[in-house]
């Protein structure tokens, strides 16, 4: 479905992002670049993390937001602004709303979590909880729109948001002029066409490549295409890039310009994600990790210096802890294992034991002895044990089967 209007459908230029970034001048911070030793040496060139994940509202999604509302006439102002999104596009337009003095209301799925959601009513916008996904808020938000005459802002298909992120690429060529390729997530393209416009006017030399949650890639098969398809029932932890369709404005700019658009999967998004805050110590949401993911996925295959766009760092703390476990197991850091033993005192004891030898550091327990598919005397454990990386999770594994005890895949 597009959400595009005639006015959308123009082109976006370079002047476009020049005059964005004059316009978010003192508004929209002009965010650092911090090397990476870790990933400079697995990559064999310098790479850099742009960090939008420490701009106001936590993401770049400020920028387009105060540029498109900053355009609109004043009758237009007058009447309100709505949007939907799950969570950084809604900041961005309460922020931008704020500073401009527009009222602003904000659809969110009821699902939405509720660190994003008091944030958007503390930067000033009205919330209003809709649907299950961010489809159905999406269509709220346009009814809502229709209804009162409120201008509804689209997170990305609009050129006034591609130009104001497109100012990402403006500060990245002034902070790192000798780069030669940017790596940035997409999710409906407003990002990454923003920045392809400024870099590609002026340094066509610079690649720019786009990384997709494999789950909810539709940039593949719409360049396939030739135009914007959907993906059926997109599916990723990176909420931030989890758009079933391109947009109609930034698609064709991707496509004429994006040199290429790779996928990262959950586990690559896990540790790319673990990367960031053990190495960089820098909180970054999965979305806004990906391009770490793809970098970490095929190091050997960009050209540098490389600089990875941090886009955004607002993560759930319950989501986060389950990323990290899940990326800590993804490195082998992490084992959850299920055994049989005999219910008999000192069982449990004794399987400790034999753990203690391998040095694998017992996390929790959890003992079940009234299942039916046990015996009688039977007693099934699940263990969540610390590890140092595969090869040690294969030594306790042999060490328990050594010890006659049953593992359960």
């Amino acid at each position: 479905m597009s959400y595009s209007t005639a006015d959308s459908l123009r082109p976006v230029t370079l002047d476009d992002v020049r005059g964005a970034q004059k316009m978010l001048t003192g508004v929209a911070r002009v965010t650092g670049m911090e090397g990476s030793r870790y990933l400079t040496q697995l990559v064999g060139s310098p790479v850099h993390f742009k960090c939008e994940n420490l701009q106001r509202t936590g993401s770049f999604k400020l920028r387009g937001a105060y540029v498109r509302i900053a355009g609109l006439l004043p009758e237009e102002r007058a009447a309100g602004v709505v949007a939907a999104s799950a969570g950084n596009h809604a900041q961005g337009v309460a922020l931008a709303s704020a500073l401009l003095g527009v009222r602003s209301t904000v659809f969110m799925p009821v699902g939405a979590p509720l660190p994003k959601i008091s944030a958007t009513k503390e930067y000033g916008a009205e919330v209003r909880l809709h649907g299950q996904v961010v489809d159905e808020t999406l269509a709220a938000a346009q009814e809502y729109a229709h209804e009162t005459g409120a201008v509804f802002i689209h997170p990305f298909d609009h050129p006034d948001i591609i130009a104001g992120q497109g100012t990402v690429g403006l500060e990245i060529l002034d902070q790192c002029p000798e780069v030669r390729t940017i790596v940035v997530g997409i999710g409906g393209g407003g990002l990454a066409a923003g920045i392809a416009v400024a870099v590609k006017a002026l340094r066509p030399d610079v690649r720019i490549v786009g990384v997709q949650a494999a789950g909810s890639a539709a940039f593949p098969p719409s360049l396939a295409a030739g135009r914007p398809v959907s993906v059926e029932h997109p599916a990723t932890m990176a909420d931030g890039i989890k758009v079933g369709r391109p947009g109609d404005v930034p698609f064709g700019i991707v496509a004429d310009l994006v040199d290429e658009v790779r996928t990262v999967t959950e586990d690559e998004l896990s540790a790319a994600l673990l990367l960031c805050l053990e190495r960089a110590k820098l909180v970054v949401e999965p979305a806004g990790a990906s391009p770490v993911a793809a970098l970490l996925s095929d190091p050997r295959g960009f050209e540098g210096p490389v600089v990875a766009l941090l886009s955004g760092g607002n993560v759930d703390p319950l989501l986060l802890q389950r990323i990290l476990r899940h990326g800590m197991s993804a490195q082998g850091r992490y084992l959850a294992v299920r055994l049989r033993l005999t219910d008999r005192p000192g069982a449990l004891a004794t399987l400790l034991g034999v753990l203690s030898v391998v040095d694998a550091n017992v996390l929790d327990v959890s003992h079940v002895r009234t299942d039916p598919r046990l015996g009688l005397t039977e007693a099934e454990v699940e263990l969540h044990l610390e590890t140092k990386g595969p090869v040690h999770c294969a030594e306790v594994g042999q060490a328990l089967r050594d010890a006659g005890y049953t593992v359960i895949d």
